[in-house]
């Protein structure tokens, strides 16, 4: 099934500082605060929502589509994205922009610091859902604040379902825009920080916010997740991870795991089933895009956590 994903492009440049901040920052000196660390360990990481999640639905054998915009720094991960069989159709270069990137410095405590720049991504609304023909599902990811919204206007008008899934872009709204997203979107998946904060920006509870849509995904990490759906709670567990290497990406994964299983009709069941080892292949490699794991590799680990293999 043809799927859209609107979401980010981006390079995460992480740094490892080795020492702890807490030793070179005084309290009492804030106000005045001017401190460089050096970071002799250094990588650049493929990123951003759009990426991860078309890359991890690549993995499963869906049809992914990537809607997103690029600065004039892109040519490295537009190449990486052709190599991979991914299209760049619908990737939209701005001129005069860098493509949006984070710079993660992280010390011994794996205390973080970390400068976000948006880039060509505050540019997302210049693109189209109406450009991409074809379109059967699609998701909403954090991206540019316009381009999320005027995305969810035009899944809606052109009657495609979508995820929303306003990830670290959730502060960007208040209550009634997050209920009018809510209202335009076929499901909505989000972790239990964002869960507790749309809450108390609706005013609203889970379970209320639930009726909103088809379906209500809360993950919750190592708790596994939850997912709402006509009036009751599918519990899904974390399936264990081989190691717990880096975080960073999970979410992706598993939303690329619900996709795909929405893209052929699976219960919500086995739906949070397949995204709960996306997330766990994911995790124990560094990078959102890293690992490389085969369809049966995946249906392996599938069958061995849950009893049957997927397919």
């Amino acid at each position: 099934m043809k799927t859209l994903i609107c979401g980010s492009i981006a390079f995460d440049t992480i740094m490892v500082f080795h020492d702890r901040f807490k030793q070179h920052i005084l309290p009492d000196q804030l106000h005045i605060l001017n401190v460089a660390f050096l970071v002799p360990d250094m990588r650049r990481e493929y990123g951003g929502t759009a990426g991860n999640i078309a890359y991890n639905l690549k993995l499963l054998g869906g049809d992914a589509h990537i809607m997103a915009t690029v600065g004039d720094d892109s040519a490295p991960y537009m190449q990486r994205l052709q190599s991979l069989g991914l299209s760049t159709a619908h990737v939209r270069q701005i001129p005069n922009s860098f493509t949006a990137q984070a710079f993660i410095t992280t010390d011994l405590d794996d205390n973080q610091i970390t400068a976000f720049h948006p880039g060509a991504m505050s540019s997302a609304h210049l693109n189209k859902v109406s450009e991409a023909a074809g379109v059967k599902l699609g998701i909403i990811s954090p991206d540019g604040r316009d381009g999320m919204i005027q995305h969810a206007e035009q899944f809606a008008e052109a009657e495609i379902p979508f995820i929303f899934d306003p990830g670290q872009g959730l502060p960007m709204f208040d209550g009634d825009d997050l209920l009018n997203f809510l209202k335009l979107a076929r499901y909505c998946t989000v972790n239990d920080y964002e869960a507790k904060l749309m809450c108390e920006r609706t005013g609203q509870s889970l379970e209320q916010l639930a009726t909103l849509v088809d379906a209500l995904v809360v993950t919750l990490g190592a708790q596994g997740s939850q997912i709402f759906t006509c009036g009751q709670r599918i519990d899904v567990p974390c399936v264990k991870p081989t190691a717990v290497v880096d975080p960073t990406g999970c979410g992706d994964a598993y939303r690329a795991g619900l996709l795909y299983g929405l893209g052929l009709g699976w219960d919500w069941q086995k739906c949070g089933q397949l995204a709960s080892v996306m997330g766990s292949i994911k995790i124990a490699h560094r990078g959102g895009q890293n690992h490389h794991p085969s369809r049966s590799d995946i249906a392996d680990i599938f069958a061995a956590t849950f009893g049957a293999r997927p397919w």
